[in-house]
């Protein structure tokens, strides 16, 4: 299947005679990446006429750095002298005018032959690409960095080759909730912008004695400042190739670091707590990430400290929400006091409520290739089969985020 990104709906249509049947139009440079990670075998994109000129190269770019055997063929209305230039060194294989289709029939079969013997199609197949997963909620406080440290070390003390990545570049807390001393940070990477390779990426990992691999975020809050997205998403990009699993911790907020994570990503895991702020952030969140085109299939929602008693109810964040939660982790003294100890919950109770919880969550979602992303997750735990049970319905449609909410 070919890969055309073109805003015109008739598109597959119009470029049906030169290029056939199997065409997948996206409509964005974060659904072209998607695409091509979810299929090693796809070795074709194609680059209508009305996308940019700059927002085009620099997908070039990126195809080039991340899967060097796609070619990927520009169509312009006009085939001018700069444009020719600009595409010859950004790397596109050909550009082709819009209304030729003979031509671009033969672009097409070129371009593939010669992709297909880079790829080895006959022999060698394709580097497959490990699963990045972002840990995210635009509210502080709701336990994004508990749960990514403690998925990330149940994950490595298992066998899994996990890297676990602090986005939070001013404030991020994985090393000294790992009680990690690292040599080196993402701010190390900046000197390798543009040129970062798998040797790089390892210069900068601090390994944690579960067999998690991280990487910390800078000591100094005004680090971050020399830290740019491209940066973040090119460092992502060589980490998938060198892991299996890819855990991203990120700060409260759309910077362009987090949005530069959600561009590469797999799975968005969002975090709600029960109490309105969150609530009220996660479903901004939900309507962020349909915004920016994010599949509404590769999203899940925890609820952390799910059995508070504090008169919110688990129906009340799905009402507001308007998506299932796939998981729900009780609250619970032990986690904080296994934060201040600089030792996952996990590891240290592995039989404690919290921990089956994360457990089951990381095994069912996680480490299971072909389980879906959104489905209602069972409740094993006592207490919190007991909380569900005790929860009354709503007396009337909740409408936790009008004003006369009594």
């Amino acid at each position: 299947m070919t890969i055309l990104w073109d805003s015109d709906p008739a598109a597959a249509e119009n470029y049906h005679f030169a290029v056939g049947d199997h065409i997948e139009v996206v409509e964005s440079p974060q659904s072209v990446m998607r695409a091509l990670g979810s299929n090693a075998t796809e070795l074709l994109v194609i680059v209508g006429p009305e996308v940019d000129m700059q927002a085009a190269s620099e997908l070039a770019v990126q195809v080039r750095n991340d899967r060097p055997e796609v070619s990927v063929i520009l169509l312009r209305r006009r085939l001018e002298v700069a444009v020719l230039a600009q595409a010859l060194r950004t790397g596109f294989r050909e550009v082709v005018a819009s209304d030729d289709l003979t031509s671009l029939s033969d672009a097409c079969r070129r371009s593939l032959e010669i992709s297909r013997h880079q790829a080895g199609i006959s022999g060698v197949a394709p580097v497959q690409e490990g699963k990045a997963i972002v840990i995210f909620n635009a509210k502080g406080g709701c336990g994004k960095t508990t749960i990514a440290t403690n998925l990330g070390a149940y994950m490595g003390s298992i066998g899994a080759r996990v890297l676990l990545v602090d986005l939070d570049l001013a404030f991020g807390d994985v090393a000294i909730s790992l009680q990690l001393r690292p040599a080196a940070s993402v701010g190390d990477l900046v000197a390798m912008t543009g040129h970062i390779d798998e040797q790089g990426l390892a210069s900068v990992v601090t390994k944690h004695e579960s067999g998690l691999d991280t990487i910390c975020a800078p000591s100094q809050p005004g680090d971050a400042d020399r830290i740019s997205g491209a940066l973040v998403g090119e460092m992502l990009r060589v980490a998938r190739r060198c892991y299996e699993y890819v855990i991203i911790d990120t700060p409260p907020a759309f910077s362009e670091h987090v949005l530069a994570a959600f561009d590469v990503c797999d799975m968005a895991v969002l975090l709600a707590t029960l109490d309105i702020p969150a609530v009220k952030n996660l479903r901004l969140t939900l309507d962020t990430l349909d915004l920016l085109g994010y599949p509404r299939e590769a999203r899940i929602v925890i609820l952390n400290r799910s059995d508070a008693k504090v008169g919110l109810h688990t129906e009340d964040v799905v009402a507001a929400i308007k998506q299932p939660i796939a998981a729900m982790i009780p609250s619970s003294a032990h986690v904080p006091a296994s934060v201040n100890r600089g030792v996952p919950i996990m590891l240290d109770e592995p039989k404690h409520p919290v921990s089956l919880a994360m457990r089951a969550f990381a095994d069912e979602y996680l480490l299971t290739p072909s389980a879906p992303a959104m489905s209602a997750f069972p409740v094993s735990d006592e207490s919190l089969a007991e909380t569900r049970r005790s929860s009354q319905p709503p007396r009337r449609e909740m409408r936790l985020f009008r004003r006369g909410v009594k």
